[in-house]
């Protein structure tokens, strides 16, 4: 793992300095709502600081397709796409990327996940999936190139500038979180 610590510097913060739109697993279109929703708020109170969506995954089939469906309306909302470059194009491309993985790996070794969470400030973004899984996601070592499957955690740990796990102490499963830097 990248980190010890269980937060990094872009943890979500106190939520009046957010703005959160919920769309549910079983209708992505309603994210087009919510980012139309996120650009209203953000004008109508001048907040300029970080913008957070969430979708619920339990339940919900398709899940790896949905969260990186539901990521690119994310992207699309917060000015990442389309990519006004080959940088931008790519920044986008590894969040998109990272997603994939995050959830799989949430699918293949932890009962599924719960919930996707992307944040976004003029300098990161941030991806959360929490699941109710009790495994330690970890790079496997030593890395196997060619070999297939096991490169989710290698391919994030590759691509974003920090990642790590939350835990609720007595509550059941964990938080992976991952930090990619927003395109300049």
């Amino acid at each position: 793992m990248s980190t010890t610590r269980p937060c990094s510097p872009g943890d979500r913060g106190p939520e009046s300095e957010t703005v959160v739109a919920d769309a549910p697993a079983d209708q992505v279109a309603a994210a087009d709502q919510a980012a139309a929703a996120d650009q209203v708020a953000a004008a109508a109170t001048g907040l300029q600081g970080r913008q957070v969506r969430r979708l619920s995954l339990s339940g919900a089939s398709g899940i790896v397709p949905l969260a990186r469906d539901f990521a690119r309306q994310a992207l699309q909302a917060w000015g990442w796409l389309p990519a006004a470059s080959a940088d931008h194009r790519a920044a986008a491309e590894d969040v998109l990327l990272v997603v994939s993985e995050l959830v799989t790996n949430a699918c293949l070794h932890a009962e599924g996940p719960d919930e996707l969470w992307l944040s976004s400030d003029s300098k990161v973004l941030r991806i959360e999936v929490s699941d109710r899984g009790a495994g330690q996601p970890a790079p496997r070592t030593p890395h196997r190139v060619g070999r297939p499957g096991g490169h989710g955690m290698f391919i994030v740990q590759r691509l974003c500038m920090d990642w790590g796990v939350v835990r609720t102490p007595g509550a059941p499963g964990k938080t992976v979180w991952a930090e990619l830097s927003a395109p300049v």
